[in-house]
């Protein structure tokens, strides 16, 4: 009696393993194909030996699609799975940046990398929370972690009330926030460009502002638009886009940066498209994907001022990795974030030959003309 029934154990734990395998399998599939890219959707699923399906997701067509596919091999399955928003987050599952420039991390905690940012009043996905940080989702659908302290909590209610508030984009590079309609009052906060506030009112050569939180502030007119009437103007050129580029010179390089704080490669490319009314993807190696290629054999008379240059390597397994992005000045010349904004040639007998990142050219974009991404007009 006791032979048959540890038999009967080593099956059952048998075929626990025999159907483990393949679950984990049509999870990998699942995964490549609906959320192949975990910088923009969280997919974190695993099988367990006794057939349960454990993780989270920000995509219900993605834990749709797994179901599915679990199903139809036959698999009986336990989903024990999560779907974000997190329930402990009640209705407040949007945030607003609420300070100048939002540090957003690649894990919960001050000490962690730094991955992009995000700027005053950019709204934001709220997935989950852990200790104070929250787990976000920007306007370009990058998703990592910011502290409280960053941003203001809302409600999707709340969230459409912002996007349709009259508000004030700031041009000026860097400057202040003031308490009162004058200079030499307290600063309310730093503020960069690209920054947005409520419209309040106005008093003599002073917008009067509102903060996401609620807070009052005073902003000179010369350094301000509004929102809907700059977005009607602005037209993005080759002329437009060096002149903002070059507007950048010599900001210093931060890793993860994408504003007039700092900036890395591609949230250099990124800002400076930002403030010409068109919306780039975070990294390099997801800008490489924008646009229209012209060029992948340093052609270098094929390219167009605002043109994208990207660098990396190509792998062993026939695959490239694409770590670095530029753009195009004219003249042989490139401007880009190494070290610090500075513009570099390609020219072998200028003195700002830049012989490290033209050995490792891999190809040129055109963004002009072919994108599909301009910033929304139903903002006000």
């Amino acid at each position: 009696m006791k032979k048959i029934l540890t038999l009967g154990l080593c099956l059952t734990a048998w075929s626990a393993m025999a159907q483990h395998t393949p679950m984990n399998e049509i999870i990998a599939k699942v995964q490549q194909q609906y959320a192949p890219d975990k910088r923009t959707v969280i997919f974190q699923v695993e099988a367990t030996e006794d057939g349960h399906v454990r993780g989270k997701t920000s995509s219900l067509e993605a834990h749709q699609a797994l179901l599915a596919e679990l199903k139809a091999a036959g698999t009986s399955v336990q989903d024990d799975m999560q779907v974000l928003p997190s329930a402990e987050l009640g209705e407040k599952t949007q945030a607003i940046v609420r300070v100048s420039v939002c540090n957003i991390r690649s894990a919960p905690k001050h000490a962690a990398e730094l991955a992009t940012q995000a700027l005053l009043g950019t709204p934001l996905n709220v997935y989950e929370q852990e200790n104070g940080w929250y787990r976000v989702q920007t306007p370009d659908q990058y998703i990592s972690w910011v502290d409280h302290g960053s941003i203001q909590l809302v409600t999707k209610a709340e969230a459409e009330a912002w996007e349709k508030t009259r508000k004030l984009l700031y041009l000026t590079p860097y400057g202040f926030t003031y308490s009162e309609p004058n200079t030499d009052s307290q600063t309310v906060s730093d503020i960069v460009a690209g920054d947005l506030l409520a419209y309040q009112g106005e008093k003599g050569s002073f917008y009067e502002v509102a903060y996401p939180d609620g807070r009052k502030a005073y902003i000179k007119k010369t350094d301000a638009r509004f929102y809907a009437d700059w977005l009607a103007s602005v037209r993005i050129s080759e002329t437009s886009l060096v002149s903002t580029s070059k507007k950048l010179m010599g900001l210093p390089y931060l890793w993860g940066g994408t504003s007039f704080k700092g900036v890395d490669c591609s949230g250099f490319t990124k800002t400076v498209y930002f403030l010409n009314g068109v919306q780039l993807p975070r990294d390099a190696s997801q800008q490489v994907y924008s646009g229209m290629l012209v060029d992948a054999e340093k052609d270098w008379s094929k390219l167009r001022p605002g043109d994208l240059l990207f660098f990396g390597k190509h792998n062993e397994d026939g695959t490239e990795k694409v770590v670095h992005v530029a753009m195009w000045l004219g003249e042989n010349q490139f401007i880009h974030a190494s070290n610090y904004v500075m513009v570099s040639s390609v020219d072998p007998t200028a003195a700002n030959y830049d012989a490290f990142n033209v050995g490792r050219y891999l190809r040129s974009k055109r963004i002009i003309d072919h994108y599909t991404n301009a910033l929304k007009l139903s903002k006000k």
